[in-house]
């Protein structure tokens, strides 16, 4: 393990890839602790810890805590999450002609794409700026002053435009650190803001403890359920079902070639966090339609029952997950490309024909662990919820906090051993030896 650790070093690219990512990552954890001017923070304070809970403080936990300091980079990454969900959504759907003409057109119809995309956050990220403004202006804050010490229209102007400036600049530096960094930029980001919260919530945790307003037996068992809840992410992020192939063999000249066993390996998970992440994006949607009207009445009774832990709010996040675990499957694999070129290569199988028949076995197969992993997936993430409702759980760092975490520092380090692998180091991953019998184990 060190040794591979000392290996990512003595490559020149590699240790360029990482330390651009780490400079890009620290950058934005400076930019998340800038205070907007005007605002008491007091009163925010009190605001957030009322509503720790509830959805703003799920928001918080997205922005890596800027949204409770309301900081320049208050709307995070979320408003280009909505605008990427939208368009892939749109794309799906074969909504639009000129959407599907520019997907089939490579790498420069991809970039109109992610253009087009861009323009959708700043549009996105102006409305959701004006809301937030305006919600911050008209909530009530019980024995605090407001939180807004300045109503005039200089500091909504200079808000608004502080907080789009600042989603704009995060996804520029998601871009940048999935262009030249290493991993993906956006859940990385959203990483960050998870990891660095980790600390404070331990030390929260046990001085709960220390303080006797936990349990000892209560809290043992959120530890347990917590490992517990570790070791299942890390084994449904890393679980495959392999469908045997076999390759004909083929005499080409002289020489034979084929004959290989092998497998296609189908992930029980395919989506990772991109599920988790579209969800609660979409869940967070009409909060921006309700900050419009902080004080009014209907919007005060639609925040009631939307928020984590309530039924309608828990089965909405659930089919939410659900269905963006499938859309995700039928974008990125497709069983018929898989079987044809199984089939040009002379691979089949054993016991399904080529062709139609092949498609339609591995259609099978992917339907029936997609909904066995989307409901482990979705069983993860609302663990939180049920953890506060029965236990009484003091923080609020559980299944989707850790999946994402888990899901991304998996995805990164796969593709640092990648690189090392590529140019002949040794991985991360290492084989054992058990009764006669190679493992490979990570």
């Amino acid at each position: 393990m060190f040794n591979s650790i000392i290996d990512i070093f003595k490559i020149t690219e590699l240790r360029n890839k990482i330390l651009f990512t780490l400079g890009a990552l620290a950058i934005f954890r400076i930019g998340a602790a800038i205070p907007l001017p005007g605002v008491n923070p007091q009163a925010l304070k009190v605001l957030f810890d009322a509503n720790r809970g509830g959805l703003l403080g799920f928001l918080d936990i997205f922005s890596g805590g800027a949204m409770s300091r309301l900081s320049i980079l208050a709307l995070g990454i979320m408003p280009y999450i909505n605008a990427s969900i939208i368009m892939s959504l749109l794309q799906g759907a074969h909504m639009i002609p000129y959407l599907d003409q520019l997907a089939k057109e490579g790498e420069s119809g991809r970039r109109k794409i992610n253009q087009i995309t861009r323009y959708a956050t700043l549009l996105l990220a102006t409305i959701q700026s004006i809301g937030l403004t305006t919600m911050i202006m008209h909530m009530p804050v019980r024995g605090q002053e407001s939180v807004v010490m300045d109503t005039s229209f200089r500091f909504i102007f200079l808000t608004v435009i502080t907080l789009v400036t600042g989603t704009m600049f995060v996804m520029w530096l998601g871009e940048q650190i999935t262009e030249m960094g290493i991993g993906n930029g956006i859940s990385l980001l959203i990483f960050a803001g998870i990891v660095d919260r980790l600390p404070g919530s331990i030390r929260n945790f046990f001085q709960l403890i220390y303080a006797e307003e936990l349990g000892f037996i209560t809290a043992l068992i959120l530890i347990v359920i917590i490992a517990a809840t570790v070791v299942g992410v890390v084994w449904l992020e890393t679980a495959q079902r392999r469908i045997p192939v076999q390759y004909a063999k083929r005499i080409i000249g002289r020489r034979m070639y084929g004959g290989a066993s092998t497998f296609l390996p189908l992930r029980v998970d395919t989506a990772g966090v991109i599920a988790v992440i579209f969800a609660v994006s979409l869940l967070t949607a009409p909060l921006t339609i309700l900050q419009f009207f902080p004080n009014a009445t209907w919007a005060q009774k639609i925040s009631s029952f939307w928020t984590p832990g309530t039924g309608l709010y828990e089965i909405l996040y659930a089919g939410l997950i659900i269905f963006f675990c499938y859309f995700y499957n039928s974008i990125i694999l497709n069983p018929q490309d898989l079987a044809d070129n199984m089939k040009k290569w002379g691979g089949f199988i054993p016991g399904i024909r080529p062709g139609e028949p092949t498609a339609k076995y591995i259609q099978y197969v992917l339907e029936r662990i997609t909904i066995g992993g989307a409901l482990a997936v979705v069983v993860v993430a609302i663990l939180p919820d049920l953890l506060r409702k029965w236990f009484n759980a003091p923080f609020y760092f559980g299944g989707t906090t850790i999946l994402i975490a888990i899901g991304v520092a998996l995805d990164t380090v796969g593709q640092i051993e990648s690189h090392l692998l590529m140019r002949h180091y040794e991985g991360f991953a290492k084989d054992i030896k058990i009764k006669g019998r190679w493992f490979n184990i990570r």
